[in-house]
């Protein structure tokens, strides 16, 4: 059985956008090599805001 995506590349791209290195990364199969280890890992901290607010 194949694993859903944990984040898609709409909710990277936001994560991104939310921390101003957007233009750091494009595409569909963007490099994230470009961004620091903390940038990666804000990616969840924003991820798991946008949820709660969802919820």
């Amino acid at each position: 059985m194949a694993r859903d995506k944990v984040m898609n590349w709409k909710m990277k791209h936001y994560a991104a956008r939310v921390q101003g290195v957007e233009g750091l990364i494009e595409g569909e199969h963007s490099d994230y090599g470009n961004l620091t280890s903390r940038q990666c890992g804000n990616f969840v901290k924003i991820a798991l805001a946008r949820a709660n607010e969802l919820v």
